[in-house]
């Protein structure tokens, strides 16, 4: 009679261990323990002035980021500036690096290093759309403001360029980018 009791007693404490504390177990919520990263990707418009005479150059600009953690993250920006080319020589950037973000609210401040490649497109009348591809590399910032759960507005974003195998000297641009990206959880 006594190894029943004792056995059921086992029984009932095992059962309470295993299955009771689940429901109430609060140690990680399911979102934190399961999200990867955060992913955001983004249009917007860039105005790049060159250091080349006096005209600016513009177009379209696709971006995107993915943050591992809080604050370390990775950035990819897509510069078509050779749309709107008042001087006839346009530049497109394909660049890709990394970025840490300050999170302040739904202020999200960040700063980047970016590497990849620049083309400086010639489009005069007498070279017809000829053009030249440079290593490129930029440093910069910007603001993103969380405007709702899925949609982030980049207020502003700031590269200083540098195109250092560019003949006679290097090439340094700075480009200015404003747009709106629709942010992945």
């Amino acid at each position: 009679m006594k190894r029943h009791n004792f056995t059921s007693w086992f029984a009932c404490f095992i059962g309470l261990t295993i299955f009771a504390p689940a429901p109430f177990a609060k140690a990680q919520a399911v979102p934190t323990a399961s999200r990867a990263g955060q992913m955001q990707i983004g249009i917007a418009g860039t105005y790049v002035k060159p250091d080349y005479g006096e005209h600016y150059t513009a177009g379209p600009t696709i971006y995107g980021t993915f943050d591992f953690t809080q604050h370390i993250g990775v950035e990819g920006d897509i510069h078509l500036a050779s749309i709107i080319t008042p001087g006839d020589i346009g530049e497109d950037t394909y660049l890709l690096g990394p970025r840490y973000v300050f999170h302040h609210g739904r202020y999200a401040p960040y700063i980047k290093g970016l590497a990849g490649i620049g083309i400086i497109k010639f489009q005069f009348d007498n070279i017809p759309h000829s053009s030249a591809t440079y290593i490129a590399y930029a440093l910069g910032g910007g603001l993103d403001l969380k405007a709702t759960r899925k949609i982030n507005v980049r207020a502003f974003d700031f590269e200083y360029q540098q195109y250092p195998g560019f003949s006679p000297h290097t090439l340094s641009p700075y480009a200015i980018t404003v747009g709106v990206a629709y942010s992945f959880h």
